[in-house]
């Protein structure tokens, strides 16, 4: 397909050549690669049903071909070999059916009867080939964006449409990287940092913020970093489609929330054609990992379709005495009741489980930073976390007359943590190793039981409506939200361990008999909220979205520790919050365009002063500005974003108390300013790229910078290339992360001074696939390539957490 060349401004052609030189290519050799997608290629596709024949040749060709699966049923197709044209292999698998594929002016396909009229009514449609325009399913496209995302928003609009930063990790993207994790998923995330302050605990965070708010298909779970059972973080990959972040304030969609943005998780959906997959993986420190993925129609005409999905990995890892367990399993069923009406049914259930502990402490007495090996463990092999997480849904699609939808969804998300045999070193900034014995203090807790459950529902009605000789959008819709997680630990001790054997107490200290409750802390947070918005389209270029949500929001916790009489409760109550949001987007060309966009930010706080009253809610506001640029029927996305943020009452660590329970401080004009660039997608045929640079810092009134222990600056690129002719099946991929110098906050402990820091670094990565014919394939991954010792994060608690060293994983995939 011959795709129009960009017609860019300035700013829009330097951002573009200086990314995509980047990957180390030319603006010429664009063009050239535009002209190229007309020439003539070798395929070879094995026998199948048409449909499949058909869908394969259409994603190998770059064609899009739109088609009423009702036609194709049941006839087979003999495949195809050699080389053709687009419009030559279309006629040849068809050759006999009686059909034939009609290029529209756009360039795409349509599918029709021979002997019919100009123009057939199509049903159910299936899409396939280079066009990404409206399709928000990215498995299946091989592609590295979408056509669509309502996220932000919850309209269905594309990337360049939306005026606020979007990036889009796709199933293709997850598979090249073998990301199988949600924190893996979002390292490679532009703007994104992924911290962590205990071995199972991670920290997202993005533009200066603690993301706290998680999506799945659209509907908002919240994560309080303070119980330690932040599942969402641990989620597996193989039951999702893509995983859409939106970066910056995101209050009319999910109110109350840190100006950092928000993380929506896309389950894959059944498919009205049977397919199925098995794949198997092989890595560094027995790593083992298998996957199956069956989906397709319950009856003949395709309405009642269901999905499963296994995936099950044991691994050790590179510290000693740390291994780790997940077993998954997805099962979904979609109906179509009516013609104009879809039900979904689904459950997904996780199980992780870890023995033994990560992470290393930073500091010897006397102010040295440790360098200890990244097989270092100060924590015993028995320590014992699991974590059970069962999520039921469900979601109704409803179309009404005149394009207008209705749209309906639930979820409950049920977490049972519980943890056994914690023994390791305190987590405390003020407690170190002796650099001459090798004892550090220690603390064990005999359990943790931290049962968790969430609430989700969500109602919304869209679509057109005429005004003044336009057409506009209009969104309307209610969420509710209830969080409640109740921690109690069992059975403290104190003493002393020792580097050389992180498996028993040298000495202990015990202050309450075994199995006596040491300490309670729980959280219950209630949000309710009503928003509608409009996107008005005055004159042609000119897009404006306008749109409010008011919120009522109740949030209450306790923290108790019955054995030295502490007790501390907060409660926050607040209706009818209003948060505005207006964006605004001019095109300059049918591919590009520039927006700016505003929202309030508010932010209730949890934590407490010196005097054990609770902080005032952050408020303030997020500003952001940028261009945008959609090329190659959507498979290109590139854009630029500039952005500010203002806060009041923010939050920061003042003290600690008697018991080493920190208290805050308020921080009155903190700003964060920053600027993203990302362009994701396919700029030549068969050559997919994932490039981006983020700058974000963060400063008081009095331009002290904050948040250190996060980089100001992150580069992060991908690339994969899947050859042609006589290399036709060998794909290769190579990328690199860098990132700025980070440190944690110094601290002063007996006059001595203590500052931990990790230097800029480079991460690189490889990949290599070869597929054998059309349903076998494998693929080698080789992570930190050079090896780079590096910490991810060096936390507020004194633990510091190493990188990955170099490993290798070999898979391999079957599909029926």
């Amino acid at each position: 397909m011959i795709h129009q060349p960009f017609r860019a401004g300035l700013l829009a052609n330097a951002i573009r050549f200086g990314l995509i030189g980047l990957m180390g290519t030319s603006p010429l050799a664009l063009a050239e690669a535009a002209q190229a997608r007309a020439d003539i290629r070798t395929y070879e596709i094995a026998a199948g049903s048409l449909n499949t024949v058909l869908s394969r040749f259409a994603g190998a060709a770059g064609a899009a071909i739109s088609f009423d699966s009702a036609q194709l049923r049941g006839r087979q197709s003999a495949g195809l070999h050699g080389q053709y044209s687009a419009e030559q292999g279309f006629a040849a698998i068809l050759s006999g059916t009686g059909l034939q594929a009609v290029r529209q002016g756009n360039g795409s396909y349509v599918l029709l009867e021979r002997s019919g009229a100009d123009v057939l009514e199509l049903g159910a449609t299936s899409v396939t080939g280079t066009s990404l325009k409206g399709l928000a399913t990215t498995e299946g496209t091989g592609s590295y964006t979408t056509g669509v995302t309502s996220t932000a928003t919850k309209m269905n609009l594309s990337i360049r449409e939306t005026p606020q930063s979007i990036s889009v990790v796709t199933r293709q993207r997850m598979d090249d990287q073998n990301l199988t994790s949600i924190t893996k998923v979002l390292e490679q995330t532009p703007g994104v940092t992924v911290s962590r302050d205990a071995g199972e605990r991670f920290n997202i965070y993005s533009r200066g913020n603690e993301i706290s708010k998680y999506q799945f298909d659209g509907l908002t779970t919240h994560v309080e970093n303070a119980t330690q059972n932040m599942t969402q973080n641990l989620a597996d990959m193989s039951i999702y489609d893509r995983i859409e972040i939106v970066r910056g304030a995101t209050g009319l969609m999910t109110g109350a929330g840190r100006p950092s943005g928000v993380v929506n998780m896309v389950r894959k959906k059944p498919t009205k054609e049977f397919q199925a997959s098995l794949g198997g993986s092989v890595g560094r420190w027995d790593d083992y990992r298998g996957q199956v993925d069956v989906s397709g129609p319950l009856m003949e005409s395709g309405k009642l379709r269901a999905r499963l999905v296994g995936a099950k990995q044991d691994n050790d890892t590179f510290t000693d005495y740390y291994s780790q367990k997940r077993d998954t399993l997805y099962s979904v069923v979609e109906a179509d009741i009516t013609s104009s009406t879809t039900v979904r049914f689904g459950i997904d259930y996780q199980k992780y489980e870890a023995d033994g502990q990560t992470g290393v402490p930073l500091f010897y007495a006397g102010g040295r930073q440790t360098n200890l090996p990244r097989s270092t463990s100060v924590g015993s092999k028995s320590i014992n976390p699991e974590y059970e997480t069962t999520n039921y849904f469900f979601n109704l699609d409803q179309a009404l007359e005149n394009d207008w939808k209705l749209t309906m969804g639930g979820s409950y998300m049920d977490v049972d943590r519980e943890e056994k045999n914690i023994l390791a070193m305190v987590s405390n900034r003020n407690q170190f190793i002796d650099p001459a014995t090798g004892n550090y203090p220690a603390e064990r807790i005999d359990k943790i039981t931290n049962p968790l459950n969430q609430k989700s529902a969500a109602i919304n009605l869209q679509g057109p409506f005429a005004l003044f000789g336009r057409e506009h959008q209009a969104i309307i819709g209610y969420e509710f939200s209830r969080y409640k997680s109740h921690y109690k630990s069992y059975g403290y001790a104190s003493g002393t361990m020792n580097l050389s054997n992180a498996n028993q107490l040298m000495s202990q200290v015990i202050y309450t008999p075994s199995n006596d409750l040491d300490i309670i802390n729980d959280y219950y947070v209630i949000q309710r909220g009503y928003y509608a918005a409009l996107r008005l389209n005055p004159i042609d270029r000119i897009h404006v979205i306008l749109g409010a949500r008011t919120s009522d929001y109740k949030y209450e916790s306790i923290f108790d520790i019955p054995p030295s009489n502490y007790s501390s409760k907060s409660n926050y109550k607040k209706s009818g919050e209003v948060t505005p949001y207006a964006g605004l987007i001019y095109d300059l060309t049918p591919e590009q365009s520039i927006y700016i966009s505003y929202t309030d930010i508010f932010t209730p706080n949890n934590v407490t002063d010196i005097n054990g009253k609770v902080i005032e809610p952050q408020v303030g506001a997020n500003y952001e500005a940028g261009w945008k640029g959609e090329f190659y029927d959507s498979r290109l996305n590139a854009n630029v974003a500039l952005y500010q943020i203002k806060r009041d009452n923010a939050t920061e660590v003042a003290g600690y108390h008697a018991l080493n329970i920190a208290y805050y401080r308020a921080i009155d004009g903190m700003e964060t300013k920053g600027i993203d660039l990302e362009i994701a997608g396919e700029v030549l045929p068969g050559w997919n790229v994932s490039g981006s640079y983020s700058h974000s810092r963060s400063e008081d009134s009095s331009g002290v910078r904050k948040a250190t222990e996060h980089p100001v600056d992150s580069v992060k690129l991908w690339n994969t290339y899947g050859f042609s002719g006589n290399w036709q099946g060998l794909t290769i991929g190579g990328g690199a992360r860098w990132q700025s110098k980070m440190s944690m906050l110094p601290i002063t402990v007996s006059n001595i001074y203590y500052r931990a820091v990790q230097d800029d670094f480079v991460v690189v990565d490889a990949m290599a696939r070869y597929k054998f014919n059309q349903h076998l394939s494998a693929t080698l991954n080789i992570d930190n390539l050079l090896d780079k010792k590096y910490y991810t994060a060096v936390g507020s608690v004194g633990y510091g957490y190493y990188g990955t060293p170099r490993n290798a994983t070999f898979s391999i995939r079957y599909d029926f």
